[in-house]
């Protein structure tokens, strides 16, 4: 899919969808009798489910088409056309929209192919053409080159599958820019007893994009979940708005979302820039927004499945019951494999239990009920009471599959008190399953009298779920952003140093005096340190300083020192200092010929303390993205990092802090001093500010290592790198 013009601002896009999705009549333009021809299948489509307007086959060059009149002009049509289905090639859609337009039409489904998904040139003009049209007349289309849409609301279907479909209303509006994935995803839903009541196929958005149908289901009262399978972002803004507007309305947006770019991937001046790729710049700027973002079909199922069925919860913590020490045991290694935890019962609850299962049973989280659990209810339910009440629970998991034939009284007692129970629980309950299986329609009926619990499968789809909505829960709770203000005069620096920099078509990298510089100004500490052009000046600059002394070459054209022996540490005399001015300048003329070389760096040596990284980069499809993590080697070998959306103000930094390990060693690890947190917070947030002021000029920023002590914290190493300023 490549990125589309933008259709004019000036448009009510909620009502373009509205025209899309409840049409007056539909006018197939293309009609054929041909085999498999995708204008008829739409139409024994809309047929076969009962789409109540009138349905117009349109062919100039026949009279009569399916049993039917066929038009051959809009003018000949007995009522103005409303909506247009159009299956005829590439070169002729553009004018037909444009006559369409003159004739009153609103909206229209682009099934043809051809357009900017085309490897041929002409594909690019007949999609030039293409917006040039919707421009001149407003009409709103999804595609093209998708394969047709439902609106069971409205009882249309104009999907070209042959699979018999539900088509009737349903608390789920489904997006995708794949029309075979999206069908998948709506059979599963099916299959659980979820009926999809909007199907959008998307295609290439180049008119209406997902955003828009996003804003669309974001206020239809009909829809209480969207899900979407989505391979590109392109209207940014647009689509961060929209998903703020469904989670403010209480609509989870599902999102599986397609690879990371090679835009993204590709911008390793900085570390920031190799980390973090398309797919963690979206999870952190749309997560932010109030994206719940899924990696499979598979978990956007269950993730539906449970937002249809169970509250948010208030945090992450997972409490479970079992009938098998075998699941239990699977259900501690899993959790683990996805970042959550069981926290302890409190001392009340596990006396609670005790009382209930008897002396003898091991008591703790996940807890196995054993055999007591399963040969009574009372026993069961009162399991259940104890876990929803202990303080440090915020969602409980139950062993339960639904029964797939009549026989199984306990079990479905059991199933009908706890959705009882969960109808009144302030917690959410959710039941897993020990494999992912097929429904009965035994289950299926017994299923729909339980509404208050979801019925997740298999137990790492489980809690995958249980990690996304738990994020999405915590994210839910944080307040939009308060960041303070950059001094103005850390603006003015910003602005002279952009200033002296020389037109280029590619990304600039910033000496570390000039990137230091500009730290210094936002608020973030660096060293004591000082730009020598002799080995003289340095020795002087170091006894100055105070020994020992760190050496490192100054060039803009080395952003990597290390790697061409541009670096000397640990030096203790000012003999020392020359020697290693010497031998840095003779390494580097040799590895790195032709760079200008500013000069040495002459640096105090900061000694102890922890390597943190924190860094910005600028993803190409979703905007700026702040990074923070283990720094120096730690950062290669582990990876151990976290991103988030500008801005930031304090509370938002320390989420930012609290998703890494490092976090733990900052609070201070198995009875190590804590580490000055606020340190960390306030430097954050001065990166966050000089991101904002950079705005559009923005390609990387790295700071690594940042060391941060028990009080204080440095940044030893600077890197920002700009956008290129020629175009």
């Amino acid at each position: 899919m490549t990125a589309p013009s933008k259709p004019a601002k000036a448009r009510d896009s909620r009502a373009m969808v509205e025209s899309l999705l409840f049409p007056k009549n539909v006018v197939i333009v293309g009609a054929s009798d041909r085999p498999g021809n995708w204008a008829y299948r739409a139409w024994r489509n809309l047929v076969k489910y009962k789409y109540p307007g009138t349905i117009y086959p349109f062919n100039p060059s026949r009279d009569e088409i399916w049993d039917m009149r066929c038009y051959k002009s809009f003018e000949d049509l007995p009522e103005k056309p409303d909506h247009l289905l159009i299956v005829i090639p590439a070169p002729f859609v553009a004018d037909t929209l444009r006559a369409a337009g003159r004739a009153g039409a609103r909206s229209a489904t682009v099934m043809t192919a051809g357009f900017d998904e085309s490897p041929d040139p002409e594909g690019h003009k007949h999609a030039a053409d293409l917006r040039a049209a919707l421009e001149e007349t407003g009409i709103a289309i999804s595609g093209p080159n998708c394969m047709g849409n439902i609106s069971g609301h409205a009882q249309y279907m104009t999907l070209t599958d042959d699979r018999p479909q539900r088509v009737g209303p349903g608390p789920v509006a489904a997006i995708g820019q794949s029309g075979g994935l999206v069908m998948a995803l709506k059979r599963s839903l099916e299959e659980r007893g979820i009926q999809t009541g909007y199907l959008v196929t998307t295609g290439n958005e180049t008119g209406l994009t997902t955003a828009d149908y996003i804003r669309f289901f974001a206020t239809d009262p009909r829809t209480k979940v969207v899900v979407s399978y989505l391979e590109s972002v392109h209207d940014p803004e647009n689509f961060i708005s929209a998903v703020r507007e469904a989670r403010d309305n209480g609509k989870p947006v599902v999102i599986c979302k397609l690879g990371a770019t090679a835009e993204g991937r590709a911008a390793a001046l900085a570390h920031t820039g190799a980390l973090a790729g398309s797919m963690e710049a979206f999870e952190a700027i749309a997560g932010d927004a109030g994206a719940l973002r899924v990696r499979t079909l598979d978990d956007a199922v269950e993730a539906v499945e449970y937002l249809l069925h169970a509250r948010i919860p208030k945090g992450n913590r997972i409490g479970a019951i079992t009938f098998s020490g075998g699941l239990r045991g699977m259900l501690l290694d899993v959790a683990a494999f996805n970042g959550l935890k069981y926290p302890p019962l409190a001392a009340k609850t596990k006396a609670r239990l005790q009382k209930v299962l008897g002396v003898g049973t091991i008591i703790g989280n996940p807890l196995d009920s054993g055999f007591a659990g399963l040969s009574s209810s009372e026993v069961y339910i009162e399991c259940v009471r104890a876990m929803l009440d202990d303080p440090s629970i915020d969602l409980l998991l139950l062993q339960e599959e639904l029964p797939r034939a009549p026989g199984s009284e306990r079990k479905e007692t059991n199933l009908r008190n706890v959705n009882e129970l969960a109808g009144k629980s302030k917690k959410p309950i959710a039941m897993v399953t020990m494999v992912s299986h097929g429904q009965s329609e035994y289950s299926q009926n017994l299923r729909g009298d339980l509404r208050n619990i979801p019925f997740q499968q298999e137990i790492d789809k489980t809690l995958r779920t249980a990690r996304s909505v738990t994020d999405y829960a915590i994210r839910l709770g944080l307040p939009p952003a308060r960041p303070p203000k950059a001094p103005k005069s850390a603006k003015a620096k910003l602005d002279r140093i952009l200033k002296k920099l020389p037109k280029s078509k590619k990304p600039i990298a910033l000496t570390e005096v000039d990137s230091k510089a500009l730290f210094r100004a936002y608020g973030l500490k660096t060293p004591k340190e000082k730009v020598a052009t002799s080995a003289t000046e340095a020795a002087r600059a170091a006894t100055a300083i105070g020994f020992p002394v760190v050496l490192k070459v100054v060039s803009a054209q080395i952003t990597h020192k290390s790697d061409v022996g541009g670096v000397k540490v640990g030096l203790e005399n000012a003999a020392a200092v020359r020697k290693g001015f010497a031998d840095i300048m003779k390494s580097v003329g040799r590895h790195a010929k032709g760079a200008e070389i500013d000069g040495i760096l002459v640096a105090e040596m900061v000694k102890g303390g922890h390597e943190l990284v924190l860094g910005a980069s600028h993803d190409p499809e979703m905007g700026s993205i702040l990074m923070f993590g283990s720094g120096g080697i730690a950062l290669e070998l582990f990876k151990d990092v976290a991103f988030a959306a500008p801005p930031l103000d304090a509370r938002r930094a320390i989420a930012l802090i609290n998703q890494t390990a490092v976090a733990q060693i900052i609070k201070g690890y198995r009875g190590a001093p804590a580490m000055d947190r606020d340190a960390v917070v306030k430097s954050l947030i001065a990166l966050s500010q000089l991101v904002a002021d950079l705005g559009d000029r923005l390609h990387s920023i790295d700071v690594n290592p940042f060391v941060l002590r028990t009080r204080g914290g440095v940044a030893l190493d600077a890197l920002v790198v700009v956008a290129p300023n020629a175009l």
